[in-house]
């Protein structure tokens, strides 16, 4: 169990200009992906950042929508993949879980973008829930924070 005495994560210092953001939502589980979302939208807007959102069917889809994002006319300066995979009766959690996080990191090295990586793998719904309410172990905030720490990162190394 999680205990709610964690400081909540503050976003980073960001320099001009402020950054544009994607969220991109795998909503499956909508309630927990919308406790995600609140949470990253928090620390982005803490930050300044402008952010849009982008819904997609599922987890394995987080990673082709930032692909189809980085080869589209829209600028996006950094991104931030939610979402949710609960352990069920088969193996076709493994292979998600593999498959959805391989590909964000794949797609993040291939691109030289900055990713935040919000993906849920826990063994029950209230695993969670407890990683999606808006205490300080939201991780929706955390990929957030994530994402624009990255972006500070790639800013200072001049890669962006």
């Amino acid at each position: 169990m999680i205990t709610a005495d964690a400081p909540l994560p503050t976003a980073p210092q960001m320099k001009e200009p402020m950054p544009h953001v994607l969220i991109i939502r795998a909503p499956y589980y909508l309630a927990i992906a919308d406790g995600l979302r609140d949470g990253a939208v928090r620390i982005l807007d803490e930050a300044g950042a402008t952010h849009e959102m982008l819904d997609v069917a599922g987890a394995l889809e987080l990673a082709s929508a930032i692909e189809l994002a980085v080869r589209s006319p829209r600028r996006f300066d950094a991104y931030v993949a939610l979402g949710c995979v609960v352990r069920g009766d088969t193996d076709h959690y493994d292979h998600v879980c593999r498959e959805a996080m391989a590909g964000l990191t794949h797609v993040a090295l291939k691109h030289g973008v900055c990713v935040g990586n919000g993906l849920l793998t826990v063994h029950s719904e209230q695993q969670a829930i407890d990683r999606s309410s808006a205490d300080g172990h939201n991780k929706g905030a955390e990929a957030a924070v994530a994402a624009l720490v990255q972006l500070n990162a790639a800013r200072f190394l001049g890669s962006v």
